[in-house]
């Protein structure tokens, strides 16, 4: 369950936000880990469908600087070194990263007092950290595994980092010819062809109707290109304020996504990959599996199928088996191979290994389908430029040829 609240914290700043926790005494003792004194707190009707918002005080922590913390943190802890010198050890080397080394000073101070890495992480004001890598911190501080947690957890931000470059990597090349496109077709249309359009004008000649619709096309974008502008701008804020505002929207738009052939498939295989692994590494850190559920079920971007693992984890809760929830719900299903796998898991109590396979498997997939839709794109990008450029040009040389056939005879 998701509780929102409004407080202050020790410095007498006011805080507000949402937590999971299992009911209201358990929101009630994470405030009080991390020294929040609440005005209000109170469960969200219909939390199971929001993502878990964070404190207005904080900014999250990027992945690669996670990342970044993860694995030094866990180097020196596995070298023998103790927490507390670790960090001090982290703050004189980043002491020229501001808003790091304030993160840094503030869990280091909180260590000195007498406080565990996790409540430090919990209770420091600078940023905002997942709520699952909190919790495996929790849980991995108690049984020793804190070095080990840590490296994984590093390796596992690391590798979503490199995902999300090699995303923005592959889509500078068709974007850039897609505004190759764009702008070739602006400059003929509203320079080029109004040139020419005097010329047919003159000879008074009938046109063919490709070269009337060049033309009218021209006409309209020359004297309203602005109105076009701002209209399109207007279109993307409203679908931006909507798709962030609106739940019912996003979800609307998130299931039609995940209908699209092929691109469906590489959301759904990025989401369940996600979840898998992070379900994986909750777990291996010994944390609870009803727990791990709720927890890795905050990380879908996907509304959803966000929505359809949040039903199913509060079936989790209440002792169900998790395949057995998703196979019972009412909305969007996720891929039968991934049921499959995770009853199999359930079935030999060996989730955390099956999952970790089966998050392998989706990121190798989604690697082969987006090469093989790349290597599509640029020839089909190139035929949308000859295309229109040839619609252009074939619309102006046309009444040109009769004019010449007509002088002729």
């Amino acid at each position: 369950m998701q509780y929102k609240y409004k407080g202050i914290d020790k410095t007498g700043k006011k805080v507000k936000g949402t937590l999971i926790a299992g009911s209201l005494n358990e929101a009630k003792q994470i405030l009080k880990s991390r020294n929040i004194f609440y005005d209000t707190l109170q469960e969200i009707e219909g939390g199971s469908s929001l993502s878990l918002l964070p404190s207005l005080s904080k900014r999250q922590m990027s992945g690669d600087l996670m990342s970044a913390f993860a694995k030094e943190l866990s180097s020196y802890i596995e070298s023998g070194m103790p927490i507390v010198t670790a960090l001090k050890l982290m703050l004189n080397q980043h002491k020229n990263e501001k808003k790091y080394s304030a993160f840094l000073e503030e869990v280091l101070k909180q260590l000195e007092e007498g406080k565990t890495l996790y409540q430090a992480l919990s209770n420091q004001s600078v940023y905002e950290l997942p709520e699952f890598f909190l919790q495996s911190i929790n849980v991995s501080g108690q049984s020793g595994r804190m070095g080990e947690v840590l490296a994984t957890m590093g390796a596992f931000f690391s590798s979503q980092g490199e995902v999300k470059k090699q995303a923005r990597n592959a889509l500078i090349y068709p974007s850039f010819i897609f505004l190759v496109a764009i702008g070739m077709t602006g400059f003929l249309i509203t320079f080029v062809v109004p040139k020419i359009t005097q010329i047919f004008a003159d000879t008074g000649q009938k046109l063919p109707k490709i070269t009337k619709f060049v033309l009218a096309l021209s006409d309209f974008f020359t004297h309203y290109w602005m109105h076009v502008l701002i209209g399109l701008i207007i279109i993307v804020a409203i679908f931006q304020y909507a798709y962030a505002k609106f739940f019912s929207f996003r979800k609307m738009i998130d299931k039609l996504l995940l209908k699209i052939p092929t691109i469906g498939n590489i959301i759904q295989n990025y989401e369940l990959s996600r979840f898998s692994y992070i379900l994986s590494l909750m777990l291996e850190s010994g944390v609870s599996y009803a727990q791990a559920v709720k927890l890795a079920t905050t990380t879908f971007n996907n509304k959803a199928l966000k929505e359809t693992f949040d039903k199913a984890a509060q079936k989790v809760v209440e002792g169900n088996k998790l395949s057995v929830a998703l196979v019972r719900s009412q909305g969007f299903k996720p891929k039968r191979n991934f049921l499959q796998s995770l009853a199999l898991g359930e079935e030999s109590s060996s989730v955390a290994s099956v999952l970790k396979s089966i998050a392998k498997l989706y990121t190798q997939e989604n690697e082969d389908k987006i090469k093989i839709l790349l290597s599509l794109l640029e020839p089909f990008m190139m035929l949308f430029i000859g295309a229109i450029v040839g619609t252009i040009v074939m619309a102006m040389l046309l009444p040109i040829f009769s004019m010449s056939l007509g002088a002729k005879h």
